[in-house]
């Protein structure tokens, strides 16, 4: 069977759209900075899917894209290292979302930034993160809405699957623009850190 040059222009057209995107997420693979945060897995509503956790990662948000802290800040204050903002109802919150002391947190875009009164729909920003805050979270555990996909081998335990006292964590690099990019993930438990292998 020949192939006309047609054929052979488009399947060389396709080849460099694919290394392109290949080539850029390896480079934020390498360049972006990267942070852990610990993250919750929940079951996507999806008939075809592969083998992988849908993941909604915690963001820090407190004096940044929540109210500033009233609280006096005095060494005596016991509250004065704690997150103070509690969320009375459901808030979306449009932000973008950079590292700070080695935390993924969500920074104000120009403009207004605080939508409340539930999940009503809302006007993005491209190079935003939508924000979620339920019912009694504090201003350090908001969640990303957009969820992070990580695909793991078909035979391999189940890592969401957590016991008493686990925390699941991921490791992300955070590009310029779009959602963070998963690298690894990680079990917590009293302290101690233990990395997930995939084989």
């Amino acid at each position: 069977m020949k192939l006309s040059r047609t054929s052979v222009v488009l399947l060389l057209i396709q080849l460099a759209i694919v290394s392109s995107i290949a080539a850029k997420y390896l480079y934020q693979r390498w360049n972006c900075p990267r942070v852990w945060t610990r993250t919750v897995a929940y079951e996507p509503e999806l008939v075809m899917r592969g083998r992988y956790l849908s993941l909604r990662l915690r963001v820090d948000g407190c004096g940044r894209i929540t109210p500033p802290s009233p609280l006096p800040e005095n060494e005596g204050n016991p509250l004065r290292n704690a997150p103070w903002f509690i969320a009375q109802q459901a808030d979306r919150y449009q932000a973008r979302l950079t590292i700070d002391h080695a935390k993924l947190v969500a920074m104000p875009l120009a403009g207004p930034t605080i939508h409340r009164g539930g999940f009503l729909p809302i006007e993005t920003n491209s190079d935003g993160a939508t924000i979620l805050a339920a019912p009694g979270d504090a201003c350090d555990a908001l969640t990303l809405e957009q969820p992070v996909d990580f695909y793991i081998p078909e035979h391999a335990a189940d890592p969401s699957r957590l016991k008493a006292g686990e925390e699941l964590w991921i490791e992300v690099t955070v590009p310029p623009k779009g959602p963070p990019r998963p690298l690894q993930l990680a079990l917590k438990q009293n302290g101690v850190w233990k990395p997930l292998a995939f084989q």
